[in-house]
C-alpha cells in the first residue's frame, strides 16, 4: 500500500480528526490529545486564543495545522510542510470563504493562524481576528489614528503584520503607537508610543518582533527626516527596555543614553562632523526585524540615507554606519554584536529592510546557520548568523551601481561611473523600489530553493541642492528620481536637462526593459534554476512555498497562481478579481487544508500611479481570500462603471509664473502620492469634480478629506501657494480634456498616456 505523500505530523492529524470526529458522533466523547485542539479538528468554535509561546514556534513542523509567525516558524521561511494541496491536487482548488475588511487601501501583512483563530492586520494598524474555519469575524480593532499622519508616510497606510504570544496580540499602528490586544476579545491590554520626536515624519509600518522577554518595533521616515531606532518594550508592561539608534547624532548634543551608545562611537567615525544632522539621516528599520532562537541574537536591517545624494548629506563621502546593513543585536540589552553594511554612503535607496530567512546549509562541507538576504541593492547575501561570517554574495536581480561584492572585506566593487549621480544624471538599477520590496520570499528546505519576488528595472536619478533645506516632518530626499514609464512613455515629461542627457544613458539597448519576475535562487550553487515573468515591474507579489511541491503568488490583476516548485510551471490560476500584493499562507482544519491571502492594491510609487487590471474593473475593497480543495468559483467585487470622458475643467486663471510654480509645488509636496495623474489609489486629477474645484482650499490647506487620506497643508503652504497648485492642475486638466475631445471629433480612441506630472 503506497501512502499519499504527507508530512507524519498531517497524517496523524487527520488520522486524529478522523477518529474524533467518528467517536463523538457515536458517544458524544472527544478526545484531544498532545497539541491537537478542539479547533484543529474544527467540531466547535475556537476556544484558546493566541496561546503561542517559544517551545511552540521551535516545533512549529510538528503543528503544521498553524502558522506561528508572519513566515510560519522561527525562521520566517514562508515554507509550510503541509502536502493535501499538492501538484496533483491542486487542479481542484477553490474559492472557501472571503472576509471583506472595510478598507480601500493597501493590505500587505501575511496573517497568523493558531488553533483555529486567524489574526490579520490592515490599514493604520487594524486588526481583525476570525474563525479560520470560516472567516467569521470573532472581534476587530481600530487604532483611531488621525489621518493627518498620511502627510508623513512615504508609502500608503501600510502595515505588515501582527505577533501573537501567550495570549496577546501586538501591533503598531501608523502613528507609532504599539498596542498589546487580548487575543480572546481584542481589548487593548497596554499601548506605548513609540515616537521620540514628533517634529520629525516618523511613522510606523512594520510588524512587531517578539525576541525572547521583549517585544521589539522599529521605524520608518527615510525620505522625510527620520534618525531611524528600534525600540524594545515589556511583554507584560509595555515599559521600554532599551533602544537603539542606527546611526549617530549630532556629535553637538552628545550620547543619547542608549543601547546604541557604543555602536555609535564606532559609527560617528564613517560621518562628517559637519553632515546635516538636522536633515536626520535616515537608516529608518522599517522592516525585516527577525529574532533567531537558536543564536539568541536580534537581527535588524536597516533603512537608506536621508536626504539620499551622498555630498549633500556627508561632505566627506563616508559609508555612513549603519545606513543600509544587517545589524545583530542582544536582545535583552540592545547592545551591538556583529553588522555588516551592504550598501557604504547609501545614495540609491538601497535599503536592507527586506525579509530574511533563517535555516540551515552546507557550505563547503560545513554546516552552517545562516541567514539569507536578498535586500533592495539585488545581491543575495549569505551570512553565518552566529559571526556575520559572509559566505556569498551575489546579483540575483539587475544592478549597475555595484560591480560585484568581495567577500574577504565585505566591500561592493561600486561603478561610480554607471550610477554615481552626484555630479551628472544617472541611470540606476536596481530602481528605487528595489530588486525585492518588503513583499516576502519563501525558502524550500525539499527543494533547497529561495524563491524571490524580484525586479529588474532602473530609474533616471539626479542631485537636487548642493545644500538643501531642512523641512521639519517632510518630504526631504532631495533627489530627482524618474522611474522607466515615465522615461520611455512620456520623456518629453522630463525636466530640459533630463532630456538632453537621456540618448547618452539609453544606449544600451537593454536599458529601459524592465518587469517583474518569480525567480527561484539556488543559495549553495549562487545562481537562478528557474523564473517566470510578471505582469510588469509593480508586480513582485510575496511567495509561500508547501511542501506539496508547489509555489503561491498572488499578481497585480488578480491572479492567485500557483507554480511546481521545481521547474516554475504554471499549474492553476485562479482568478480573484481583487489586486495582491501581501504573501499568501497556509493552515489546516478540520483534515482540510486552507490557502489564504489579503488582496487590496497600493503601497509605494507604483501602488500610487499604476491602476492595475483587477483594480480598474472591481476597485480595491479589501479582502482576506481563502481557498481549499473542492472550492467554487471566487466571487468577484461588483464591476465599476466605466472611466468616463474628462469633464470640462473650470475656467485657467494664474498667470505662466503662478502656473510654473504650482508645478514646482506639486512635484515637491504632492507627487509623492499623485505621481501618475491618472491615478490607482489615489484619485485622477484631471476628472476633479466641480464640488472638488469650488472647495479645493478647504480640501489641500484645511485637511477636510484627511480621513480619507487627504492630509492638510495649510501650515506649510499659504493660500497662494495652494491657488497655484491649483492653477497648474487645471492648466493640466484642460490639456487633457482638449486632447481628448478632439481625438472623439476625428472619430479616435482618445490615448490614454501616462500623465505624470511635469517637474518644475
Amino acid at each position: 500500500m503506497t501512502l499519499p505523500r504527507k508530512a507524519g505530523a498531517e497524517i496523524w492529524l487527520q488520522m486524529a480528526c478522523s477518529f474524533n470526529n467518528w467517536l463523538n458522533q457515536a458517544t458524544g466523547t472527544l478526545v484531544v490529545g498532545l497539541a491537537l485542539t478542539l479547533t484543529a479538528c474544527g467540531d466547535s468554535a475556537p476556544t484558546r486564543f493566541g496561546d503561542i509561546d517559544q517551545a511552540r514556534v521551535l516545533t512549529a513542523d510538528s503543528q503544521p495545522q498553524n502558522w506561528l509567525t508572519s513566515g510560519r516558524d522561527a525562521g520566517k521561511t514562508h515554507f509550510s510542510p503541509l502536502q493535501q494541496i499538492n501538484q496533483k491536487t491542486v487542479e481542484r482548488l477553490g474559492f472557501a470563504w472571503a472576509y471583506e475588511t472595510g478598507t480601500n487601501r493597501v493590505l500587505e501583512a501575511t496573517p497568523i493562524v493558531v488553533d483555529g483563530v486567524m489574526y490579520a492586520s490592515g490599514p493604520m494598524g487594524r486588526v481583525w481576528a476570525l474563525d479560520a474555519r470560516n472567516g467569521k469575524e470573532i472581534w476587530k480593532f481600530d487604532p483611531i489614528v488621525d489621518g493627518q499622519i498620511n502627510r508623513k508616510a512615504c508609502c500608503d497606510q501600510a502595515n505588515r503584520g501582527v505577533a501573537v504570544w501567550k495570549g496577546k496580540v501586538y501591533v503598531a499602528s501608523l502613528d507609532g503607537v504599539l498596542y498589546a490586544l487580548s487575543a480572546e476579545t481584542g481589548a487593548v491590554q497596554w499601548k506605548a508610543d513609540t515616537i521620540y520626536d514628533k517634529m520629525r515624519g516618523y511613522t510606523v509600518t512594520g510588524a512587531p518582533e517578539i525576541a525572547g522577554n521583549v517585544v521589539v518595533i522599529g521605524s520608518a521616515g527615510d525620505e522625510l527626516d527620520v534618525r531611524g531606532y528600534v525600540t524594545a518594550y515589556d511583554l507584560e508592561t509595555g515599559m521600554q527596555k532599551w533602544r537603539f539608534f542606527t546611526i549617530p547624532g549630532d556629535p553637538a548634543k552628545g550620547q543619547d543614553g542608549a543601547a546604541s551608545d557604543s555602536a555609535m562611537e564606532v559609527a560617528a567615525r564613517s560621518w562628517s562632523p559637519h553632515s546635516r544632522w538636522d536633515m536626520g539621516g535616515g537608516g529608518a528599520p522599517w522592516d525585516a526585524i527577525h529574532y533567531d532562537p537558536a543564536t539568541k541574537l536580534l537581527f535588524v536591517g536597516t533603512g537608506n540615507g536621508g536626504p539620499y545624494s551622498r555630498l549633500p548629506r556627508d561632505p566627506s563621502g563616508g559609508d555612513n554606519l549603519f545606513l543600509c546593513s544587517v545589524l545583530a543585536l542582544n536582545p535583552d540589552t540592545g547592545y551591538l554584536v556583529w553588522y555588516h553594511q551592504q550598501t557604504p554612503g547609501d545614495q540609491w535607496d538601497m535599503t536592507a529592510t527586506q525579509p530574511m530567512i533563517f535555516t540551515d546549509l552546507t557550505i563547503d562541507g560545513q554546516d552552517r546557520p545562516v541567514l539569507l538576504h536578498a535586500p533592495k541593492n539585488g545581491f543575495f547575501y549569505v551570512y553565518d548568523r552566529r559571526d556575520g561570517t559572509l559566505l556569498a554574495a551575489d546579483k540575483y536581480a539587475r544592478a549597475n551601481w555595484a560591480k560585484s561584492i568581495d567577500l574577504r572585506s565585505g566591500r561592493p566593487i561600486e561603478d561610480a561611473e554607471a550610477a554615481d549621480y552626484s555630479f551628472a544624471p544617472k541611470l540606476v538599477a536596481p530602481a528605487t523600489f528595489g530588486g525585492h520590496n518588503w513583499n516576502p520570499m519563501a525558502y524550500s528546505p525539499a527543494t533547497g530553493l529561495v524563491y524571490i519576488p524580484a525586479i529588474d528595472s532602473a530609474n533616471l536619478m539626479a542631485t537636487g541642492d548642493s545644500k538643501p533645506a531642512h523641512r521639519p516632518g517632510l518630504w526631504n530626499p532631495n533627489v530627482a528620481v524618474y522611474f522607466m514609464d515615465q522615461v520611455a512613455g512620456a520623456p518629453e515629461s522630463l525636466p530640459p536637462a533630463m532630456q538632453k542627457a537621456l540618448p547618452g544613458l539609453t544606449r544600451d539597448k537593454d536599458a529601459l526593459k524592465q518587469g517583474g519576475v518569480l525567480r527561484a535562487w539556488d543559495p549553495i550553487a549562487r545562481k537562478i534554476v528557474w523564473e517566470v515573468p510578471t505582469t510588469g515591474w509593480w508586480d513582485h507579489a510575496g511567495v509561500l512555498a508547501t511542501g506539496g511541491g508547489l509555489v503561491f503568488q498572488g499578481s497585480s490583476n488578480g491572479k492567485l497562481r500557483i507554480f511546481d516548485d521545481r521547474t516554475g510551471q504554471l499549474l492553476k490560476e485562479i482568478d480573484t478579481g481583487s489586486s495582491i500584493l501581501a504573501a499568501p499562507m497556509t493552515y489546516m482544519i478540520g483534515g482540510d487544508q486552507y490557502v489564504s491571502v489579503m488582496a487590496a492594491w497600493g503601497g509605494g510609487g507604483f501602488g500610487y500611479s499604476h491602476p492595475t487590471d483587477a483594480f480598474v474593473k472591481h476597485g480595491n475593497k479589501g479582502r482576506i481570500l481563502t481557498f481549499k480543495l473542492g472550492g467554487g468559483e471566487v466571487p468577484k467585487p461588483p464591476e465599476l462603471p466605466p472611466v468616463g470622458p474628462i469633464p470640462a475643467p473650470p475656467a485657467q486663471f494664474g498667470s505662466p509664473a503662478q502656473i510654473a510654480l504650482g508645478a514646482q509645488l506639486y512635484g515637491r509636496d504632492c507627487a509623492l502620492c499623485h505621481s501618475n495623474l491618472r491615478g490607482a489609489v489615489t484619485p485622477d486629477l484631471r476628472r476633479m469634480s466641480q464640488a472638488t474645484h469650488d472647495a479645493f482650499q478647504v480640501i489641500v490647506g484645511g485637511g477636510a478629506l484627511k480621513g480619507a487620506g487627504m492630509p492638510g497643508w495649510a501650515d506649510v503652504m499659504t493660500p497662494d501657494q495652494i491657488d497655484a497648485i491649483h492653477a497648474y492642475l487645471i492648466s493640466i486638466s484642460r490639456a487633457a480634456f482638449e486632447a481628448e475631445q478632439k481625438a472623439l471629433k476625428e472619430g479616435k480612441t482618445p490615448e490614454e498616456k501616462p500623465g505624470f506630472f511635469r517637474a518644475g
